[in-house]
């Protein structure tokens, strides 16, 4: 995916289809992967608050609070009744404790040092994460560094689990 792209809000899903083929698989198998139901959940990269929707299709009881930079795709999750905030990944999370962070195609713009650091502090307030993204290869180094492991893959796509119960 290009870095520094900026999406609309309005055409987001049709575009990220064309970017990224297995979009909906993806989805799909960071909604698997998530190992317990979930009551209190961060989303990092919320964007239109697509992934957010699938999560509570599977866990309605779960309350999501999303972030992400873009005021454009806040405003868009909102509409669908998640609580959001305007942060980048590399401010302080809010106050946990979270049941779960998850994070679908947002992580992987990190570079490796703020990848480490991400999953530092999530680490610290979270019982579990998943954490969907491209680069597939970079992602299994994501899972060493969050003491999980590849639930899927498929091409350059990967989901990485891990739970601190």
């Amino acid at each position: 995916m290009a870095a520094e792209f900026h999406w609309n809000p309005e055409t987001y899903l049709e575009q990220i289809r064309a970017e990224v083929p297995s979009f909906d698989a993806l989805q799909a198998a960071a909604i698997d992967a998530i190992p317990f139901p979930p009551e209190r959940v961060l989303e990092l990269g919320v964007g239109t608050g697509e992934t957010a929707r699938r999560l509570l299709e599977a866990y309605p009881e779960a309350e999501v609070t999303g972030l992400d930079s873009s005021p454009e795709m806040l405003f868009r999750a909102r509409e669908l009744g998640i609580e959001t905030r305007l942060a980048r990944m590399e401010d302080p999370l809010p106050d946990g404790p979270w049941d779960l962070v998850i994070a679908v195609l947002s992580v992987n713009e990190l570079p490796a040092d703020g990848k480490r650091d991400l999953l530092r502090r999530v680490r610290e307030q979270s019982r579990a994460v998943v954490i969907a993204d491209h680069e597939a290869d970079e992602l299994a180094r994501v899972a060493d560094w969050a003491d999980g492991e590849v639930t899927w893959r498929q091409d350059d796509l990967a989901v990485v689990a891990a739970r601190y119960e």
